[in-house]
């Protein structure tokens, strides 16, 4: 399993490109599989049946095992290897056992922070920050960033990072089950995805 998820980040790296912003601008491509559908895969990457549609000349719905698509991008965040590889670590380490689209919602959490004034300016930072001795994020307290991530989520991160939001705009996440909290129990709920609550600052 190591060594497949070792290939599978060599990939996307590739992708990404030593600039670090590659994929974004060159778009990234997508080899379909038996079963699949443009309204699947557009939701797994982030964007539209439509776009897809356009970006790869297709008059129909109609694809077929082993056609490769490419997967148009929007402007997304400037991203590096560290930063892909951060993403998916705490994706996997906070949406562990979640669909898809949550663990895309977690990825999209750190980015919204990222663009946000109160918060730090790079994806580390946000990842890692810590107000008044707590850690934001729990996986960086108990050592489970430090878990190897999944395909799914460096697909989950590379989707947020190219501008998917199924959060729509969501600051905070929590599990209502575990979190003790009581103060982000107080902020404006914008949404709920699998086991968790997405809502945004006060």
């Amino acid at each position: 399993m190591k060594t497949r998820t070792a290939l599978f980040l060599l990939f996307l790296l590739l992708l990404l490109g030593s600039a670090g912003g590659a994929a974004a601008q060159e778009g990234i491509t997508y080899t379909v599989a038996a079963g699949d559908t443009l309204w699947g895969i557009s939701q797994s990457h982030g964007t539209t049946v439509e776009a897809l549609m356009e970006a790869n000349g297709l008059d129909s719905t109609l694809i077929l095992p082993g056609q490769v698509l490419g997967i148009p991008q929007k402007a997304g965040t400037p991203v590096s290897q560290e930063d892909l590889v951060l993403m998916a670590r705490i994706i996997n380490a906070e949406a562990r056992g979640e669909s898809f689209l949550g663990k895309v919602a977690v990825g999209a959490v750190v980015i919204n922070r990222l663009r946000h004034p109160a918060f730090p300016k790079s994806v580390r930072e946000v990842i890692f920050q810590c107000t008044n001795g707590t850690y934001e994020f729990t996986p960086v307290a108990d050592g489970s960033i430090n878990l190897e991530p999944d395909e799914t989520a460096f697909r989950a991160a590379l989707a947020a990072l190219n501008g998917w939001d199924p959060t729509n705009g969501a600051l905070y996440f929590y599990n209502p089950h575990l979190s003790r909290d009581r103060w982000i129990r107080t902020l404006p709920v914008v949404g709920r995805i699998g086991n968790h609550v997405f809502a945004t600052g006060a």
